[in-house]
């Protein structure tokens, strides 16, 4: 289970447990699971309360003391995935940096979201392994491995894997909003 910080942004912003959820569209019971570390929830719903709350998504996961520098071991980066978008999202860099950058795993067939979505951000994503495209407004790029893309993160984007072998990639986010 991971234990997010849900809880602390939502009393700072001076929310109720139902006022999350309704604003979020989730249950109150869900939110006070996920507060306590009874259950993690999906990439879609923990999206959907980063959004009321207004802040990046991986925000909500516990931060480590501040650093000079930052070593994150491979088996205690966070983990974020959605079952339904067949994809996983682990980061690499620590909380609550200028950059935040993730490794992204989507298994073929999969997408980040299932339309295109927009945060107040600039991205560049590299393939490691597989191909990945890359949807961004009217524009789609496919990528293979070594392949890099960088855009405007206000730009409706989404990433999928239309090829039959899990796709790799790096994701760099600045400021920091997933």
């Amino acid at each position: 289970m991971t234990v997010t910080r849900i809880r602390e942004f939502r009393t700072l912003r001076g929310l109720t447990v139902r006022q999350l959820a309704d604003q979020a569209g989730v249950s109150t019971g869900l939110i006070s699971q996920v507060e306590r570390g009874v259950t993690d929830p999906s990439l879609e719903t923990m999206r959907r309360i980063a959004e009321v709350l207004d802040i990046p998504l991986f925000s909500l996961f516990q931060e480590p003391e501040e650093e000079t520098v930052a070593v994150i071991r491979h088996d205690d980066r966070y983990r974020i995935s959605s079952p339904h978008h067949a994809i996983t999202y682990t980061r690499a860099s620590p909380g609550g940096a200028k950059l935040e950058v993730l490794e992204g795993v989507l298994e073929p067939g999969g997408a980040s979201s299932d339309e295109l979505r927009s945060h107040p951000s600039e991205e560049c994503v590299v393939v490691i392994a597989g191909r990945l495209t890359v949807q961004v407004g009217e524009q789609t790029h496919v990528l293979k491995t070594g392949d890099s893309c960088h855009f405007d993160s206000t730009i409706p984007h989404r990433f999928r894997n239309d090829g039959r072998t899990t796709a790799r990639f790096l994701v760099s986010v600045t400021p920091p909003s997933y």
